[in-house]
């Protein structure tokens, strides 16, 4: 049986990867499993210089998911090129940096040193995270800012740019149409929805940054519904994400026309449940008497 699938030019050996923010660099991981038997690796979300990341509090478990609010905090640039990415490749991982600048520029400048680094099999363009005040939704809400950032990281990256799409909007196929339009090889759907959690006994809002990002399961069936809208209207290939805690779910992502699917949340639940969803996938093929993959991305459009 064949599980590799394509992402516009990079190979991926199965359509199984682990979302940024969930896994760290793969340090983590890798006391569980061999990190090289994932398609990919999305590691933290990066920016030039290290982040703290938000005050207070951060998370909070919720219905059937997580509300968090994170705030990016990360190594910062200098150190993942020194200290986490050669652990990666040590490791035959393959390696797609989350990028997650404040500015315009700081995402250009990210996306153009780590396209350009030996090693790196795409970048990930975040336009999409709920929990920071600077970059994050600002340019993924606004549909001209959005093509604009898109327009200009494409034009300094080199290789696979993969744009990390928003579900706090609208239409969020009109988003991945201007993506593709715009020159990126592929998208990720979805990042987190926008939440929020009150704290009765001080009567205010639970995180300092008032809302916070919403994943886990809860999110799993409009985040499907995303993917499956975003495939009628891009030929991109579509890296599907939301609430995914096993093989079924993998597999409804799939046949609603991801090329490849992300495990966010349920990392922190189970660390070694990419593995799982890896086998369980082989295991349905096996028993569907299907032999390549990629016969089921996008099967639930076809009569």
């Amino acid at each position: 049986m064949n599980l590799a699938v394509d992402i516009n030019g990079l190979v991926l050996k199965n359509p199984v990867t682990v979302a940024s923010g969930t896994s760290g660099y793969g340090e983590e991981l890798s006391r569980f499993y061999d990190i090289a038997r994932l398609g990919a690796i999305f590691t933290k979300g990066l920016s030039l210089k290290p982040r703290a990341g938000n005050r207070g509090n951060r998370i909070i478990e919720t219905p059937a998911g997580m509300l968090n609010s994170i705030g990016l905090e990360n190594v910062g640039l200098e150190v993942f090129l020194r200290e986490k990415l050669p652990f990666l490749l040590s490791k035959g991982a393959a390696v797609i940096p989350n990028i997650a600048g404040h500015s315009e520029e700081e995402n250009c400048a990210l996306c153009e040193a780590l396209s350009h680094t030996e090693g790196i099999a795409a970048v990930e363009l975040n336009v999409s995270c709920p929990n920071v005040k600077e970059g994050g939704m600002a340019f993924g809400r606004n549909l001209p800012v959005f093509a604009r950032l898109v327009e200009n990281v494409r034009r300094v990256t080199r290789g696979i740019l993969i744009v990390k799409l928003s579900p706090n909007v609208t239409d969020i196929a009109e988003f991945a149409r201007a993506a593709e339009d715009l020159g990126a090889n592929a998208v990720s759907a979805v990042n987190t929805f926008l939440g929020m959690k009150i704290d009765i006994k001080k009567r205010r809002p639970y995180f300092t940054n008032r809302v916070a990002g919403l994943s886990g399961p809860a999110i799993r069936p409009m985040a499907i519904r995303a993917v499956y809208e975003i495939y009628c209207k891009v030929k991109i290939p579509i890296i599907g994400i939301g609430g995914i805690a096993g093989a079924e779910d993998a597999l409804e992502f799939i046949m609603a026309g991801a090329s490849a699917i992300s495990i966010g949340t349920m990392n922190l639940i189970n660390p070694a449940i990419a593995i799982k969803i890896i086998e369980e996938i082989e295991a349905y093929m096996h028993e569907e008497n299907i032999h390549d993959v990629r016969e089921l991305i996008g099967a639930a459009h076809r009569q």
